[in-house]
């Protein structure tokens, strides 16, 4: 019987290596790095195959889970109310007495994060048991730049989720599924920097939770050394030429498109610096990096001048297309491409990215993992709810505005309406109001999959005319495609009410105004409030009268958006007429310096913000404005 029982295993054995040298294989040719060694190709194989089967596995979950979504919903939530039902907060509202969703919600209330703020402190200072049965093992920042930052506990349950059905599936599983050949052992740019991380006094991490890698280096084109290096733009520079020197790159891949881009402008400035390091094979001497790294890189580099003149040839044919061009086994890219990122995604489709496709898999967010996207060939991205990573509920957008508003559960939503969310999740959030507007696309299976509109903190809203980033961001592309010689590099915008928090704008904005338009809508005190729209263009409108008929168009075209904007602009005129403020070229790029500099943000999690909130950030652009406007 032994004797079996071994040669079972034997087979087994055998049989395993078997299908795996297969499988090795069929990898291969899918592509492969020239860069990696024996003991890294056979790690990178190993580790997608191990999350290739997670991601599998979660995916036949996810199905059963999504066609039962209602009861999978309320068990889900009925475990995480009963695993915490002995902590400081799960006795104060009394958890242990819940038995079913509807009674959470009436005995819960939704919350915003005041309310969870004296626990947050109580947790940072060390105190256990606080808001969930697992403490936390870090206290993850939001960024700050679309809103105020936040302090969010994580545990280990909430980022299993995350790679679970975030990473393993939305990542592995479907990008692979839907193209076979992003299943290779090429290597992949992956955007990252490594984050100051400090500590809470009772020794709790605090940083972003976008850390870097740690894992994966073995599949990354860029050396684990950048670790060690505390300079954005340094650290950016390293990515760069070390994904410059592989020609078979496998992918590129960020949390946010707007990071992509950047990538891209900035080699479009230094390629010529790269190109050189390659050459010679030694790292650019004036970079800002200690002895011992450089002395680490230095050694990763070889001298290759077929590269940098193959490089150098298809530079100076320009950047239309030029990632296919250097990287011509470039298979996807991915990154958020809706939402603020829109205008990112489009700049990068039309002129860098042509002929690779850029997907964007996961909807997520610093309280954890909110949707999958199952097809990610789709035009427009659209996301299936995950029903074991939180608890959803539903506020129709016209009731928004309550503080305590009706919900509605996942199966009770209409295809084609908006929705503020709200969330219960595994770090310790119950009824939470993330801020994110969507729209339900449809269902699959019972599961609602949505489709992300806009931040509630981001609409535009003086006298309820509620005019989302989405519209702002249809109404400037709508013009300016219609202008054709001015290109949209970025644009944000402000309330005029702003003006009044900021030492003299209202006299800086009227320094570049025409006096005859500035008699026709009036900037006083006291005058209608009206839109600040900060453009910047390339090339910069340098005529007066093109820049007022811009300003004309554009409010035209938000009025035929935003039904709600044109009665307010017409009925009594209780909103005046939006200014076009054209700024600096490079104004946008030294915008993300200055949000790097004064919120606790990661380069990695920075979003461009379309409202303008603070009255420093309204003084930066004011200070950037690239035209004093003269009567016509």
């Amino acid at each position: 019987m032994l004797k079996v029982v071994l040669l079972t295993w034997v087979l087994f054995f055998f049989g395993f290596v078997i299908y795996l040298g297969f499988e090795f294989l069929r990898v291969w040719k899918n592509g492969h790095s020239k860069f990696h060694t024996l003991l890294s190709v056979i790690i990178h194989f190993l580790l997608n195959r191990f999350v290739f089967r997670i991601g599998a596995t979660a995916r036949r979950k996810l199905e059963y889970d999504t066609g039962n979504f209602s009861s999978v919903q309320e068990d889900f939530l009925l475990k995480i109310l009963k695993k915490n039902s002995r902590t400081k907060y799960g006795e104060e509202f009394k958890f242990g007495r819940i038995s079913n969703r509807r009674e959470f919600l009436n005995c819960h209330p939704i919350t915003d994060y005041d309310h969870y703020k004296n626990y947050v402190d109580r947790i940072a200072k060390g105190e256990k048991n606080v808001m969930t049965h697992q403490e936390p093992w870090m206290l993850a920042v939001t960024s700050g730049t679309t809103g105020k930052s936040c302090l969010i506990p994580k545990t280990r349950d909430n980022s299993r989720a995350f790679v679970k059905f975030g990473f393993a599936v939305g990542v592995y599983h479907t990008i692979f599924g839907a193209l076979p050949q992003a299943d290779n052992l090429q290597k992949c740019l992956k955007l990252f920097h490594a984050p100051e991380i400090k500590y809470s006094e009772g020794g709790i991490p605090i940083g972003p939770s976008t850390l870097a890698p740690s894992l994966q280096f073995h599949a990354l084109s860029t050396p684990r050394m950048l670790l060690d290096v505390p300079s954005v733009p340094t650290g950016l520079y390293i990515h760069l030429l070390f994904a410059l020197r592989d020609r078979d790159l496998g992918c590129i891949w960020s949390n946010f498109t707007y990071y992509i881009h950047g990538v891209f402008v900035f080699l479009e400035e230094n390629w010529k610096l790269m190109v050189q390091d390659i050459e010679k094979g030694e790292i650019n001497p004036d970079l800002e990096i200690t002895e011992p790294v450089r002395s680490d890189l230095n050694k990763l580099l070889k001298p290759d001048k077929q590269r940098a003149n193959d490089l150098r040839r298809e530079f100076e044919k320009g950047f239309d297309e030029i990632a296919r061009r250097i990287w011509p086994n470039l298979k996807y890219v991915h990154g958020v491409v809706s939402g603020s990122s829109e205008l990112y995604a489009t700049q990068l489709r039309c002129h860098y990215l042509k002929g690779v496709q850029l997907c964007s898999t996961i909807y997520g967010a610093t309280e954890g993992l909110i949707g999958v996207n199952l097809w990610p060939l789709e035009d427009t991205p659209c996301y299936l709810l995950v029903p074991r990573s939180m608890f959803f509920e539903f506020v129709p957008i016209e009731n928004s505005y309550e503080e305590q508003p009706k919900t509605l559960f996942g199966e009770e939503v209409k295809v084609g309406c908006l929705y503020e969310l709200i969330v219960t999740t595994l770090s310790g959030l119950y009824r939470y109001r993330i801020g994110d507007v969507v729209k339900v696309v449809r269902f699959h299976n019972s599961c609602p999959v949505i489709t992300f509109q806009y931040r509630q903190g981001q609409l535009l809203n003086m006298r309820s005319e509620k005019t989302s980033e989405a519209m702002i961001y249809e109404a400037i592309t709508k013009v300016t495609r219609k202008k054709g010689k001015h290109h949209l590099v970025d644009y944000t915008c402000a309330e005029s009410i702003l003006l009044d928090f900021v030492p003299n704008g209202r006299a800086v904005i009227k320094e570049r105004q025409a006096k005859k338009h500035l008699n026709h809508t009036g900037l006083g005190i006291g005058a209608k409030p009206f839109y600040l729209v900060f453009l910047e263009l390339s090339p910069l409108i340098r005529n007066t009268k093109d820049t007022e008929a811009l300003e004309q168009e554009l409010d035209e075209a938000l009025c035929e958006i935003n039904p709600y904007y044109l009665t307010r602009r017409e009925n009594g005129g209780f909103i005046g007429r939006l200014r076009v403020c054209l700024v600096k070229p490079g104004t946008f790029q030294k915008f993300q310096e200055f949000l790097l500099q004064v919120t606790p943000t990661a380069v990695n999690q920075l979003k461009i913000p379309r409202k303008l909130t603070s009255k420093e950030q309204l003084i930066f652009f004011i200070n950037q404005l690239g035209l004093k406007r003269t009567s016509a």
